[in-house]
């Protein structure tokens, strides 16, 4: 490998000196690096050339499908449905998830355009650096990272009740500590949580030096070989063999995970089979306690529904993931657009089977908001096993989603630190163990340490945020992507549209939100409405598209993406103000870290001319290649 040229400029955090320098310079170094954006050529040469050898190019569309089904089944439906049925939906939760699922397909479109003109593994950071430049990046890279660590403190914390369904013991209640002087929601400390995380977070940085795992998919099923990891079994082989399908070649672990996906889709469809043979279609209507609670479908109304429906978006994070697997595909033109829009919406019809499952055999005000699915049947006389086995199933999906997902967050955060907006020794490849152990370490202690204390509905609400969030910054920096070319193209009118829509949309969701029902809200909601069809056609036949994708691009511009700005926009509007402080809170702390970080980091790799000294990653065999 060819080695970097020597720095020119004296870093910025040389000295305090010289970063009390950079800091007075903090104006002009913003306005030169916070718009700067990268090609979509850089992005697919010498950005990914940082991680040393190229990945081979081996999945099909029934890979990406597989690893969808298997990075979003499990984990969010057994954590957010009985808390989005229970308070805010009713049994129109199933209503919530054709809505989130429109949303997530929505949304899947503008993430399958990018990852097929642009097929490299940073994901939503990529392509809003391509689109909006380094700090729109920067600060989606920050709420991904954040919709990760949440949603797997949130899935870590689920586990323990799950568990103690499979294993016949009240674990919410006997194994999480109250600290009376901690503040409510943050004072149920979770012992289990921690452990699980920091375990998988072993798992995922761990690999033998002296036995390096590159057993071959055959060698679980051919006894005869030495290296057949089933027989004895110890505490260290059982860690060896979670984490055998993250070092294998991508295509063995698609075929690994196509087998564990489809254990986990047996026990999906047991509870689907089991909830429409015991429950009753009168629960869909009828409470558990009429006196106390509203009965029919819509206990809390239409605006109840669109709640439910931005709480059980949690259950649709994973599709996103599978884009930054494109550098991976055979053919990303046909593979990826199936792959991913076909994830989704097999998804989301399992969703809303199992929604509505689960509201038949309970009433959605007797539902339990830790382990609906389980607790649903532990009450029936004679079906108590039903309840272990959805525990026990329940458990097995959330440990492998957490894996996967743990996984994912590592990849990301390494990726950006390619970029130098984070510090750079985030995105080294340990040559020991071929995987991102500084990042994977970091994240692993930062979510565990979120999961030791925060209450699942804390956590839920934040990942629904910053993750609506993130497919908003998309969606409209595929719009802007098509219309217009940096350098030949007046951006101003593909600004102007999207800034209008967005307060269309905003507008709607405040009326929605905030007027009183009768005539006077529906002529506002119906003239917002029109108001949002005239913009959108104006500049449908006004602004010519710039760029034309060469392979696959969203159909019917910018109708589809301009209804996923819509929709996110409206479910961000249906969360809680406390949900809206923290992200305010957290957003401002992203915003300071650039400021006083990122920007001057970045600016001392532009004067150096790189972004990344590929030193850093070993060039040695394959440990230079971010195995994860």
């Amino acid at each position: 490998m060819d080695k970097m040229k020597e720095p020119t400029s004296v870093s910025s955090f040389s000295t305090s000196t010289a970063y009390f320098r950079a800091l007075r310079d903090t104006p002009r170094r913003l306005a030169q690096r916070a718009t700067s954006v990268t090609t979509t050529h850089e992005e697919m040469s010498r950005v990914r050339a940082r991680s040393g050898s190229d990945m081979a190019r081996t999945l099909r569309w029934p890979d990406l499908i597989g690893f969808g089904l298997g990075g979003m089944v499990g984990a969010g439906v057994f954590v957010s449905t009985g808390r989005a049925a229970r308070l805010y939906a009713g049994p129109a939760v199933i209503v919530s998830y054709v809505i989130a699922g429109l949303c997530a397909l929505l949304s899947a479109f503008c993430y399958t355009e990018f990852a097929v003109d642009m097929p490299v593994a940073g994901g939503a950071f990529s392509y809003l650096r391509v689109t909006f430049g380094e700090f729109a990046a920067f600060l989606t890279g920050a709420n991904l990272v954040m919709e990760y660590v949440f949603s797997n403190a949130a899935v870590a914390r689920s586990f323990t009740a799950y568990l103690g369904t499979a294993i016949g013991v009240a674990t919410t209640e006997k194994w999480r500590i109250t600290v009376a002087g901690l503040p409510e929601g943050f004072n149920h400390i979770d012992l289990l949580a921690l452990a699980v995380v920091l375990l998988i977070s072993l798992c995922i940085c761990h690999r033998s030096k002296s036995n390096p795992i590159h057993i071959k998919i055959q060698s679980l099923f051919d006894s005869s070989q030495k290296d057949f990891i089933p027989f004895h079994l110890t505490p260290k082989k059982f860690i060896f063999f979670f984490t055998f399908k993250l070092n294998l070649s991508t295509k063995e672990s698609s075929v690994l995970n196509m087998i564990l996906t489809g254990i986990h889709l047996a026990f999906i469809f047991f509870i689907i089979i089991m909830g429409f043979w015991r429950g009753s279609f009168k629960n869909f209507t009828h409470p558990a306690d009429p006196a106390k609670n509203n009965g029919g479908f819509f206990p809390y109304g239409i605006s109840g529904v669109f709640v439910g429906a931005s709480m059980v978006y949690l259950s649709y994070i994973g599709y996103d993931a599978v884009s930054t697997m494109a550098e991976e595909v055979k053919n990303p033109a046909r593979d990826i657009p199936i792959g991913v829009s076909g994830s989704v919406a097999v998804v989301s019809l399992l969703y809303c089977l199992m929604a509505a499952s689960m509201s038949m055999i309970v009433p959605y005000d007797a539902m339990d908001t830790e382990a609906p699915f389980s607790a649903a049947f532990s009450g029936s006389d004679g079906w108590g096993w039903v309840s272990r086995v959805i525990g026990v199933g329940a458990s097995f999906g959330i440990l492998t989603s957490l894996l996967v997902s743990m996984l994912g967050q590592a990849r990301y955060l390494c990726v950006i630190a390619r970029s130098n907006v984070v510090p750079v020794w985030l995105a080294r490849v340990n040559p020991s163990t071929s995987t991102p152990v500084n990042a994977s370490a970091f994240l692993g202690v930062f979510t565990a340490s979120i999961a030791l204390f925060t209450d699942l509905n804390v956590l839920l609400n934040l990942v629904c945020i910053g993750t609506l969030f993130v497919f908003y910054m998309v969606a409209n920096a595929v719009i802007y992507r098509r219309y217009v070319v940096i350098g030949s193209t007046n951006p101003v009118p593909t600004i102007t549209f999207l800034v209008c829509f967005s307060t269309i949309s905003v507008i709607f969701t405040l009326i929605w939100q905030f007027s009183a029902a009768g005539r006077t809200k529906a002529v506002l909601l119906g003239g917002c409405i029109v108001a949002a069809i005239v913009v959108m056609q104006a500049f449908h036949l006004l602004v010519p598209q710039a760029r034309k994708p060469e392979f696959w691009g969203v159909p019917f511009m910018p109708w589809i993406p301009s209804g996923s700005i819509a929709l996110n926009v409206f479910l961000l509007g249906s969360l809680d103000r406390q949900s809206y402080v923290r992200f305010g809170f957290f957003s401002a702390l992203a915003v300071l870290v650039y400021v006083l970080y990122s920007v001057h980091a970045s600016f001392d790799a532009e004067e150096n001319g790189h972004h990344l000294n590929t030193s850093q990653f070993d060039d040695t065999n394959d440990a230079g290649s971010l195995k994860v």
